[in-house]
């Protein structure tokens, strides 16, 4: 029997390697007539040890990493083929504690299964949920979601199940289903993980989505800087539509849902859902104003449902396990688990699936292994570069929503980035500003005209040039920005930079002069 070994074509394996280390396997495995067959899994996300190459043996997989083309043939010598013992080997891999320790419901097959392979996904219990939505009334499927405490796992936290009853209550000849696949925040990369490592989990999420709302047909926006995924989820669909999971008849049932995948030009408002929605009509990516509600008069007009990636990815596992198998993880009204991805100035960076709950000291010092520098930790941003800085000093705030909220900061997309003691924090908050005023869409005035006059403000500040008037300014920019802007964008840019002023003040001091020398 052929001996399968996994080698990720993720692209965060791709970028370490992984396709040298794919050739260089398949060079010498037929060079030495070993019977294997090399299958392109996604990534595990232990971001550190890839390319992580894992062989399956009867006791279990057993992984090698991070693996070079270099290594190839000594891996070889020492019996890869049978997991046996080298330097680079990590043992069995479920039994890494950094997997071991995680509970992974939407990722449970990522980096297990060839992607591609629709056999591979129903040998682990996929298409399980949308056989059960099939048999059920549109009403009881988006009940289930309601009641299993869902919400948007693209960063504003609203209750998936309350936006697909107001699109399934909301009469027309046409809806829409959207999958918010624009991934715009810096140190995030669940979306693109599950889409190539994945991709029928979404497929099947947003199938569902569109027997529970009566939407016939399904859109994937995925940000052109991801042309792996592109393949991937645009591979899948075509092997979906020739199976019949897709098509005039899902699964042989008669009713009729089909997807298409379009590709963003590269805007980050454009992950902002009306924004997204304009540029799906082919027109400029700028924010609408609400109302009408996306749910009501979305994408052409019509009732549509937006949610991002790790929304729909979820929503299988509740159809299959039940709600309340899945509302008995987490804490509060943050209900199941959160792909915590893990970057920066980190030792241990990677996505790391858990329930809510978990403190921002335990993911960044227990599971993220501290700062890869070794230098203290200073700042920790949650949610993306629109997400707040925080200081050790509340690294005891549980990951939830509301916990986040109260402490004036958010969860987003649940990406964290660590930064260590050499940081400069005002250089931070005028990234912010200046990160703002780029991908500003221009059409509100604070968000437009706001965010430039920060980074005048910020540069002033670091100048010395009336530090306490200008840290007044900046400030009061802030407040304007965060309730007078149309969209996150414009107001959340006030997170990182009032989080910068407040916790960290030393930064925002001008720097001693320093006396000459006589």
């Amino acid at each position: 029997m052929s001996v399968r070994i996994f080698v990720p074509k993720d692209a965060a394996a791709l970028a370490l390697g992984a396709d040298r280390v794919a050739r260089a396997l398949s060079r010498e495995i037929e060079t030495r007539g070993i019977d294997a067959t090399i299958v392109r899994n996604g990534s595990r996300g232990l971001h550190w040890l890839e390319p992580m190459v894992e062989v399956e043996t009867p006791d279990g997989r057993v992984a090698y990493g991070p693996v070079k083309a270099s290594d190839v043939a000594s891996l070889l010598d020492a019996g890869l083929a049978t997991g046996g013992s080298h330097p680079l080997c990590l043992g069995k891999t479920e039994d890494l504690p950094f997997l071991k320790s995680q509970t992974r419901l939407t990722f449970a097959r990522c980096g297990i299964v060839d992607p591609l392979s629709l056999a591979d996904y129903r040998a682990h219990d996929g298409l399980k949920g949308l056989e059960k939505a099939l048999t059920m009334a549109p009403a009881d499927v988006v009940a289930q979601v309601t009641e299993s405490g869902l919400r948007g796992r693209g960063g504003a936290g609203f209750p998936t199940g309350i936006k697909w009853k107001t699109v399934l209550d909301t009469v027309d000849e046409r809806k829409y289903i959207v999958c918010n696949a624009d991934e715009g925040d810096s140190g995030t990369f669940a979306d693109r993980m599950i889409m190539e490592g994945d991709p029928f989990v979404v497929i099947e999420g947003m199938a569902i989505a569109g027997l529970a709302t009566l939407a016939t047909k399904g859109f994937v926006y995925i940000r052109s800087e991801y042309p792996h995924a592109i393949t991937t989820m645009t591979k899948a669909v075509e092997i979906a539509r020739a199976t019949g999971v897709l098509g005039p008849s899902v699964l042989g049932s008669g009713r009729t849902f089909d997807i298409e995948i379009r590709t963003g030009a590269g805007a980050y408002v454009c992950g902002e859902e009306t924004a997204l929605l304009n540029s799906l009509e082919g027109k400029r990516g700028i924010v609408r104003a609400k109302p009408p509600l996306p749910a009501h008069k979305g994408l052409f007009n019509r009732p549509t449902v937006i949610n991002n990636v790790i929304s729909l990815a979820s929503v299988p596992v509740i159809m299959d396990k039940g709600a309340v198998y899945y509302k008995d993880f987490g804490m509060g009204r943050s209900r199941g688990t959160i792909p915590i991805q893990i970057a920066g100035n980190v030792k241990h960076g990677g996505l790391y699936e858990a329930a809510f709950g978990l403190t921002l000291g335990q993911i960044v010092d227990e599971v993220g292994g501290g700062t890869a520098s070794g230098r203290p930790v200073k700042a920790v941003q949650v949610g993306g570069p629109l997400g707040a800085y925080f200081p050790r000093a509340l690294f005891d705030t549980p990951f939830d929503y509301e916990a986040f909220a109260a402490r004036d900061g958010l969860i987003g997309h649940a990406g964290i980035t660590v930064f260590d003691d050499s940081a400069d924090m005002l250089k931070q908050a005028r990234f912010a500003m200046e990160f703002c005023a780029i991908e500003s869409c221009g059409k509100c005035t604070p968000c437009r005209i706001g965010s430039t006059r920060g980074v005048e403000t910020a540069d002033k500040i670091a100048q010395g040039i009336e530090p306490e008037k200008n840290k007044a300014l900046l400030a009061d920019l802030c407040n304007t920005m965060k309730f007078g802007s149309l969209c996150a964008l414009g107001g959340f840019t006030p997170y990182p930079v009032t989080s910068a002023m407040n916790h960290f003040p030393d930064d925002f001091r001008p720097a001693p002069l320093v006396e000459a020398a006589e």
